[in-house]
Formats: structure tokens, C-alpha cells, sequence
């Protein structure tokens, strides 16, 4: 199939456009006429089918997407039907053409996860399958209901990856500027007065005048390095496994950062085990399922060791005890939870304790990290005036009265 971007009409005579596959240009206007859409005009997107599309769909969209179906279909309406008023409704493009494309895959016999499975960048693997359990054991309305809050969750989520590393970002290309900029242009003028006075020079202020040299000199060197490394790091990680891992590994291990960042992706983790397993999929598949939702290499090869531990025979909390990965107040619940048949409940528990654990730890970090840097700045400063003012203050404290 080809991929057209569109402008038609409705009934209502509102103008819609988007992008929808079609084998040409007749097929095309059968397509849009089934969506009750009167085709305008069209442009053919060379070189764009279905399996090239890598566009996915904001959070916030999915979300209402799920949402509204789940109330479609808890009252009764039918999934055709439903599909439809979302199609027609929703206000993203991308979105109204994919709930096109599934209407049209249900049409022609398959369900809608088989449809879903059609686009892994908008509905990823765990989205696919909890659908595919709730088809199965009748339960959709019920399964849709987990997946808004599990995708309201990730929200709140990403929010607490953004304060963890967007701030100190900040703070750190802030204290550079004021770095270059001391040592580019203010310490050089304050520094000819000393140097003009012919007096030999401590120490200090002579590492001053080197690093000012050097700042002042080859300015873009200090600016690209960092660039050059990161892009460095980024092209080695994604061509080699082996250092992908071990980068991965070291995220974990970083000082303050890490263990929260550990937190983050285990909170990750249990939650959609959780949700997965309380809509009933079995709980081996559910852990080769979330482990690719870890984003962590090294998380990722302990999960699925602590997945072969379990198949093996062992208890969850005894696999999870092997990972190293999860403190015994977490091991010690997950173990109440399998002797009581509550492993749904407990797994939540260990979410809830581990989303308050982050929250407050990032809360912690960021208290700390201003303080800190007004430590690196006064440091600085007092570094920069000791140098400059303390040949200043000799030679004055010399002179004869």
C-alpha cells in the first residue's frame, strides 16, 4: 500500500486532513467515503507505506482514546461503533488515521490487538497483549480501565525523569556559562592590573592566568568536548551490546543519581507486572514482557534471570532476591503476598512504596543541588578575588606610610 495525505469533508462540512494507505487513488476515496468522508484532494507521500510509518500518538491522545472507548464499551456500544465516534471525534490526525486502520482490520476479521500490533511505535508490546487478554476473557472494558491508569501513571513518571535530570542540566550548563565567562573575559582585565605591577605572583594566581589563558584561548574546545563525548558515548552504546551494557550498568551505579534512577525503572517494572498480571496473563510471560519496558539494559538481564529462576520452580520473591535489585521491605512483601494469595495486592504495594520513594527522593536531590552549586559558585568567586585582590593587597600592605 501507498501512503496518501488527504483533505476531505464530513457530513457536518468541517474540513479534516490527514494521511491514510490506500492501493490508489479509487481505493483511497472508497476508504475515506467508509468513514463517511467526501475526498477534496490528495497528494501521494512517495516513498511512505505502512511499514516505514514510525510516528506515534501523544500520551495525552492515547489516553482519551482509551478512555472513551472504555465508556463506549462498558455501555454497551458496539466495538465498530465505538471506534467510529473516536475516529470522529478526536482532533489528532495521526490518531483518527489509525482508528481508520483498525476499523477497516476488524472489518476485514481480525481483532482489534491483532489490529493494535500493526503500529508498535503508537500501542506498544504490553499494550497489545493486555488487549489481547481482555478479548479473550471478555473483560475489554475492565483490561482499557487498567491501561488509562497504567498510561496516566507513565505520565507521572516521566515528570519525576524530567525534575531528576532537566534541573541539574540546568544548573550545570549555568555554572559553565559563568565559568567561561569569568575565565574569557573578566579575570583577563582584572588580571593585567596584577600583572602590571611586576610583583612575582603566588601560586594560586598563577593557575589562574593559565586557566584564564586557556579558557580565553581555546573557548570552543571546552564548549564542543562535552558534546563530542556524549555523542561519542551515544554512538558506541547503540552499535555495541556489550558497551550498551556496561553503560547501562554504570547509569546505576553513579553516585545519588543512580540508585533513584534504579528506582524509577523497578517502579516501571512492578507496576506493569502488576497490571499484567491482574488482567491475567501468566506470570512468566509477564516478566519477559516488562522487561523490555525496563529501559536499562542491566535491569533488563536480571529480570529475565529472575524469570528463568521462576520457571525453573523458584518463588517470585526468591527470584527477585537473586537480582540484588530490590531491598527486603519490597522481597519481604511480595513474599507475604504469594503466602496469601495476594500477589496482585502486593505487587501494587511495592508500586505505591516505590512512586513515594522516588517522589521524595528527587524532592531530597533537589533541595540539595541548590545549595551545592551556590558552594561551587562561591568557591569560584572566592578563588577568583583571592587571586586577583590578595598580589593587590601585599603590595599595598608594603607600602610605607
Amino acid at each position: 500500500m501507498q501512503a496518501f495525505r488527504y483533505k476531505a469533508m464530513n457530513e457536518q462540512g468541517r474540513t479534516l486532513q490527514g494521511t491514510l494507505d490506500a492501493m490508489n487513488a479509487a481505493d483511497l476515496e472508497v476508504r475515506l467515503s467508509r468513514m463517511g468522508l467526501d475526498l477534496v484532494n490528495f497528494q501521494e507521500m512517495r516513498g511512505r507505506t505502512r511499514k516505514d510509518n514510525r510516528r506515534g500518538v501523544k500520551r495525552v491522545d492515547l489516553i482519551t482514546f482509551c478512555l472513551h472507548l472504555e465508556q463506549l464499551l462498558s455501555a454497551g456500544v458496539p466495538m465498530l461503533e465505538g471506534l467510529a465516534d473516536l475516529r470522529d471525534s478526536t482532533s489528532s490526525p495521526r490518531l483518527r488515521d489509525v482508528t481508520s486502520s483498525l476499523i477497516e482490520a476488524i472489518e476485514g476479521g481480525r481483532t482489534l490487538s491483532a489490529a493494535m500490533s500493526d503500529y508498535p511505535v503508537v500501542f506498544s508490546s504490553v499494550f497489545v497483549n493486555l488487549i489481547r487478554v481482555g478479548e479473550q476473557s471478555g473483560q475489554l472494558p475492565r483490561v482499557l480501565a487498567h491501561v488509562v491508569e497504567s498510561l496516566k501513571w507513565q505520565d507521572e513518571q516521566e515528570a519525576f525523569m524530567q525534575r531528576l535530570f532537566m534541573y541539574p542540566a540546568f544548573m550545570a550548563v549555568t555554572l559553565t556559562g559563568v565559568l567561561i565567562f569569568l575565565m574569557a573575559y573578566l579575570v583577563p582585565e582584572l588580571l593585567k592590573f596584577v600583572q602590571a605591577m611586576g610583583e612575582e605572583l603566588p601560586l594560586h594566581t598563577q593557575i589562574l592566568i593559565t586557566v584564564s589563558g586557556f579558557v580565553g584561548q581555546y573557548w570552543y574546545v571546552v564548549l564542543g568536548l562535552p558534546v563530542l563525548v556524549v555523542a561519542g558515548l551515544t554512538v558506541l552504546v547503540k552499535s555495541d551490546p556489550r558497551a550498551a551494557l556496561q553503560f547501562d550498568r554504570l547509569l546505576l551505579r553513579v553516585p545519588v543519581l543512580g540508585p533513584i534512577l534504579q528506582r524509577i525503572i523497578l517502579t516501571r517494572f512492578v507496576n506493569f507486572l502488576a497490571i499484567m498480571y491482574g488482567s491475567g496473563i501468566p506470570v512468566l510471560e509477564s516478566m519477559r514482557l516488562c522487561a523490555d519496558t525496563a529501559g536499562n539494559r542491566a535491569i533488563q538481564q536480571a529480570v529475565l534471570e529472575a524469570a528463568r529462576l521462576i520457571g525453573e520452580g523458584s518463588s517470585i520473591s526468591a527470584a527477585f532476591e537473586a537480582t540484588r535489585l530490590f531491598p527486603p521491605l519490597v522481597l519481604r512483601m511480595l513474599r507475604v503476598g504469594e503466602g496469601t494469595g495476594e500477589l496482585e495486592r502486593a505487587l501494587g504495594n511495592v508500586t505505591y512504596f516505590y512512586t513515594r520513594e522516588v517522589r521524595e527522593s528527587i524532592e531530597r536531590l533537589q533541595t540539595m543541588i541548590g545549595p551545592a552549586m551556590t558552594l561551587i559558585l562561591g568557591g569560584l568567586l572566592g578563588w577568583v578575588m583571592l587571586a586577583v585582590l590578595g598580589p593587590i593587597y601585599d603590595l599595598i600592605s608594603r607600602v610605607r606610610v
